[in-house]
């Protein structure tokens, strides 16, 4: 039997089915064909639409729409799960990141400020700060992939389609534009200049 903190400010359809200790906490909508299995913790303020979500999941004021999401996973807080999202075991989802058609595989994690769209990631993937999938040019969406192990840093933007390998690593601040193989480590930034500040230097 479900457990809510305070049913009374809780909104959850008749189609909706909760599993054994799932627990409810105040201000949560639930509706549409959603299913969520034992365990699982529903913060305030989340919104979970056509989904389903599996044991043992922490989810902070979330808002989650027509996607499968696995066991042990902690999302949010205010994160955007967006349509057809495939989120495996064991992950972190962050505050303000937005999925949307992405498979994330066991222990990948994207932690914070990231927008990941139309994107298969591999297992034990970090993704950082700020990082963007460019998956759109105008008139037609395009593919990111990102394969075991690769470590994403903060404020990269890869412009899709393109293929990050296994094992590589994504300089902060890097633009991809083409592949990157396995076990290979990508930079791409304009060179730093430091000059010396005409306005200081007259005071």
């Amino acid at each position: 039997m479900a457990k809510f903190i305070n049913k009374k400010s809780c909104y959850i359809e008749k189609t909706v089915k909760l599993g054994k200790t799932v627990v409810i906490y105040p201000n949560v909508v639930i509706e549409g064909t959603t299913f969520i299995d034992e365990g699982t913790v529903i913060y305030n303020g989340s919104y979970i639409k056509d989904s389903i979500i599996g044991k043992n999941n922490t989810i902070y004021s979330s808002h989650i729409f027509k996607s499968k999401i696995g066991n042990d996973n902690l999302i949010g807080p205010y994160t955007h799960i967006r349509e057809n999202n495939l989120i495996s075991d064991q992950t972190k989802i962050g505050s303000f990141v937005e999925l949307k058609k992405t498979m994330v595989g066991n222990k990948s994690k994207i932690p914070h400020l990231s927008y990941v769209g139309d994107a298969n990631i591999g297992k034990n993937v970090n993704i950082g700060c700020g990082v963007i999938t460019a998956n759109y040019d105008g008139e037609n969406k395009h593919k990111t992939i990102i394969n075991d192990n690769a470590f994403i840093g903060c404020n990269s933007n890869l412009v899709a389609p393109v293929e990050i390998g296994k094992n590589t690593f994504i300089a902060a601040g890097t633009t991809v534009t083409k592949n990157v193989g396995d076990n290979e480590f990508a930079i791409s930034r304009v060179k730093q200049e430091n000059k010396k500040n005409k306005k200081v230097v007259e005071k």
